[in-house]
């Protein structure tokens, strides 16, 4: 005896490879199925819709299925209301609950719609009735009581899609993770589309690692700061000890960025920087001590960018700046991550990763590390809508800020001596 379900799924789904990856899946995962109903869109506006049916040799098998297609945005065609459930205490969730993607989502509470808001993967769905709204939580901020989404019904995700002509300001990043395009001509678009979330509005984050600071690409990150670029920056302690060591000492890990050379008790300098920046209790009270008068958090400081260290095991010091709660520093990075609409994630895989666990699938996101591996991972964790640019980052960032200061603007920050 066999059990079956009817799914629908609409939209771009041939272009975007979303109908064939739902045929590969029913029949890996063990099941059958038959296209009961598939009409194609005819021009590039036009959407297509499939409605499917589904057929397992038992239902735990069927439902197993249902799950990963409801994963890509396959939904079943006849909705019921989402099952609710009280949290049965802090920080505890009913069995079963449902886990999110980071893709938008809604949910159906007594025969309506609610859109889910705060979108990010590996969360719950709580439902407050009295507000009329739905919202992600992490599993750390469940209250007892709480009325958590449990199962799959009631609930439809919706991928974002690939445009069939590919275009859009960011219409070029439909090429994946490639070493082989030209660096140039790529850096120009990811500025251009830079321009346009800016000129739209939109606010951009900044996620970098200290390699950035080491390369040399300090200065030029710094600009784009100033020059209004940059709304937000998520980093960790070691890369505003290298900021800072670079504004104090001119060193990075006590080497001379310009000359390359390491000064005599240069190794010494990252220690020394972070001695008084404690010594005046805070970057920005070092920058009014006079102790830091350039660099990245220099800028971030003085142009009122919101600044978020996150701290590890490894740290020296740390600066106090820096949270080292774990829990404390990512609410920081998800309070950061909901309000980007462009990301730009350099030469840095753990703080990538983190910062990409909290977007919302329609953030625009551009990874940038010279170890292509460092995208892949980001791709595999979930950050599908990443694009990766394979490159040094000591000749992206200043070639970014070239792209959008200008050669006159360049040369009065001496990013291009």
């Amino acid at each position: 005896m066999t059990v079956a379900r009817t799914v629908e799924l609409e939209g771009h789904i041939i272009d975007s490879g979303i109908m064939q990856q739902c045929f590969e899946t029913v029949m890996e995962m063990g099941g059958n199925f038959d296209v009961e109903e598939f009409d194609v869109g005819r021009h590039k506006d036009a959407e297509s819709y499939a409605r499917l049916r589904i057929v397992a040799d038992d239902e735990e098998t069927l439902q197993s299925i249902v799950h990963e297609l409801h994963q890509i945005g396959v939904n079943p065609t006849e909705p019921q209301d989402a099952q609710l459930e009280p949290a049965p205490e802090d920080q505890v969730v009913p069995t079963g609950f449902y886990s999110t993607t980071n893709h938008p989502t809604q949910i159906r509470v007594d025969g309506e719609w609610w859109d889910v808001e705060d979108m990010e993967m590996d969360c719950a769905v709580v439902v407050d009735r009295e507000t009329g709204t739905a919202t992600t939580k992490v599993l750390n901020a469940i209250d007892e009581d709480d009325l958590v989404v449990v199962g799959e019904a009631g609930i439809r995700v919706d991928p974002p899609e690939r445009p069939r002509d590919g275009g859009g300001p960011f219409g070029f990043m439909q090429g994946g993770v490639s070493a082989e395009r030209p660096s140039e001509s790529l850096i120009a678009e990811v500025a251009d589309a830079m321009q346009e979330t800016k000129d739209e509005g939109g606010k951009i984050l900044a996620v970098a690692g200290p390699a950035l600071i080491h390369s040399g690409a300090g200065d030029a990150l710094a600009a784009l700061v100033r020059e209004g670029y940059i709304d937000g920056l998520s980093a960790g302690n070691g890369f505003a000890v290298h900021d800072v060591e670079r504004g104090m000492y001119g060193t990075s890990l006590g080497m001379d960025i310009e000359t390359l050379e390491h000064p005599r008790k240069g190794h010494k300098h990252h220690i020394y920087a972070i001695s008084e920046v404690i010594r005046s209790g805070s970057i920005p009270e070092a920058i009014e001590d006079g102790k830091i008068q350039e660099g990245v958090m220099y800028e971030c400081v003085q142009n009122d960018v919101d600044y978020v260290l996150a701290g590890s095991i490894r740290d020296d010091g740390p600066l106090p700046d820096t949270i080292s709660d774990t829990v404390e520093a990512q609410n920081a990075i998800r309070e950061q991550a909901h309000e980007a609409d462009m990301v730009l994630m350099m030469s840095t895989l753990l703080h990538s990763v983190a910062v990409g666990n909290c977007l919302p699938s329609t953030t625009k996101v551009v990874c940038v590390d010279i170890n292509p591996a460092t995208v892949t991972q980001l791709l595999d964790r979930g950050s599908a809508q990443a694009i990766g640019m394979v490159t040094d980052i000591g000749t992206f960032v200043p070639t970014l800020a070239e792209n959008l200061l200008g050669d006159e603007a360049g040369e009065e920050t001496g990013i291009y001596e």
